[in-house]
């Protein structure tokens, strides 16, 4: 798995959407990125890690992402007064797309059938029920980069969602249109059984990846998040009930 690890050089604001509400920050290589660090929670962290790499093996158009490290320096200035729910140490990092736009329901016949059933199915794996939109709206978590023309995913905090309710994703999932396909058509099923096993066969490197100190909530105070319970969704594809919506 990649490591790509950027220095934190200059926090620039905070964003307010989104739970999470990470840190507008530079790097040292002159990119922007939204960073979330402890005040995102340390459960937020890891699963937006492993569906990063995740998203990347699977094929799935994500944003460039990065560990960002925050010099303890950075927080000691106290540049804000929220500064220390960035915290120190290694984070998460989404680079910034300087020319999208948050995906809306109109947007949706731009979106190619095989991309929209990629999304849908990895999310399904995932458990990752963060990704919805209707015409009512809501909060779809993709982005439409204007000038390549082209989807962008972002934010997975909410994966591995522990009270994950099969009907109420597919409900709520902005590519919910395309389930019945997915699951009436079974080379299509194998053919995502075969791109999923490939991600699989990497779960020890992607383990290894994760930052100990996401572990940790505190010293000798373990975090709201474990690998076993992790794992346990990710291998469950193995599984005859996979594609069960009940």
């Amino acid at each position: 798995m990649n490591q790509p690890v950027v220095v934190i050089e200059e926090v620039i604001g905070r964003a307010h959407q989104g739970a999470t509400e990470p840190f507008i920050c530079r790097g040292e290589d002159g990119l922007i990125y939204y960073v979330k660090g402890i005040g995102a929670n340390r459960r937020s962290q890891v699963a937006e890690w492993v569906c990063a790499q995740l998203a990347t093996a699977f094929g799935l158009p994500i944003a460039d992402y990065a560990l960002a490290d925050v010099p303890q320096a950075l927080i000691d200035a106290k540049v804000r007064a929220d500064i220390r729910e960035l915290g120190a140490g290694l984070s998460f990092a989404s680079c910034q797309l300087p020319h999208a736009q948050e995906f809306s329901i109109s947007m949706s016949d731009r979106v190619f059938d095989d991309l929209a059933m990629d999304v849908l199915v990895f999310d399904w794996w995932v458990r990752n029920d963060d990704r919805k939109l209707t015409p009512l709206g809501g909060n779809v978590n993709l982005l439409w980069e204007v000038r390549a023309n082209e989807l962008k995913v972002i934010d997975h905090n909410l994966a591995f969602d522990r009270d994950f309710k099969p009907d109420d994703f597919l409900a709520g999932h902005v590519f919910r249109d395309h389930w019945n396909r997915v699951f009436g058509d079974l080379d299509l099923r194998q053919h995502y059984m075969s791109r999923i096993e490939g991600c699989l066969q990497n779960l020890s490197g992607l383990r290894d990846s994760i930052p100990d100190s996401w572990w940790w909530l505190d010293e000798g105070v373990l975090a709201d998040v474990t690998w076993d319970e992790i794992e346990v969704v990710l291998l469950r594809a193995r599984q005859p009930q996979f594609w069960d919506c009940q």
